[in-house]
């Protein structure tokens, strides 16, 4: 049978949580959604650990956009929907994108939650759901799906090494506003909590910034890394 929703999770390294990740994906998998993890050259145990979870798993050039790719190219189902490997559905994801979509060729995300011990990643979340209603404008926590058509209208992920989920709906608002999901998704505070709050929140502003400036996004991942 076609499935009726492709996940495609690109990984590095993620064999600390990407059992447990898969694990909470397995009711989806039970209903008909087709799991593809596409990994960019994990040196652990992260393919080994997927293998039995996932529909299909495939290694590719590393780079999120590139791997999101790759994993598009094997999806056979008529919505996609990009998962990070830290984040995590609500329960009923696929009931919640075809209603939103409704058989139309649309995209959109979801609210996120970031989970964390730091008082200010409720405000970070707060504002990320806020700036992307009134911008139209989604990053990749927030767990983009697009109806198939509409991705392949758009050539698919744009390939740079960062800013490839601004520039991804940067060109689909040009065709359709998003739908912007109440329902929320959870997604892992690590990369706060690991490199100070403040100073990720200073930092990923001020790429913002200067990526609306016009500077490449392959000299801002440099700063980024």
């Amino acid at each position: 049978m076609r499935p009726s929703l492709s996940i495609i999770i690109p990984t590095l390294n993620e064999a600390s949580g990407i059992a447990n990740a898969l694990t909470a994906l397995q009711p989806l998998r039970e209903r008909g959604v087709q799991i593809i993890v596409a990994d960019g050259g994990s040196t652990d145990y992260t393919l080994k650990l997927a293998a039995p979870k996932a529909d299909i798993v495939i290694r590719c050039t590393p780079g999120r956009a590139s791997q999101m790719n790759a994993g598009a190219t094997h999806a056979t189902a008529p919505i996609l929907l990009f998962l990070h490997a830290d984040t995590i559905l609500p329960p009923l994801a696929d009931a919640i994108v075809f209603g939103a979509l409704n058989g139309e060729p649309c995209w959109g995300r979801f609210d996120v939650r970031i989970t964390g011990t730091h008082p200010m990643l409720k405000v970070v979340a707060m504002l990320m759901n806020v700036r992307s209603r009134l911008t139209a404008i989604a990053t990749g926590d927030q767990a983009i799906f697009i109806s198939r058509s509409l991705f392949d209208e758009v050539a698919g992920i744009p390939n740079q090494p960062l800013m490839e989920d601004i520039e991804l709906c940067k060109r689909l608002r040009q065709l359709r506003r998003p739908v912007c999901l109440f329902a929320k998704v959870e997604t892992s505070g690590r990369r706060w909590e690991t490199r100070g709050v403040w100073k990720t929140i200073l930092l990923m502003w001020r790429l913002r910034w200067r990526y609306w400036r016009g500077v490449p996004a392959t000299e801002l991942a440099k700063e980024y890394q």
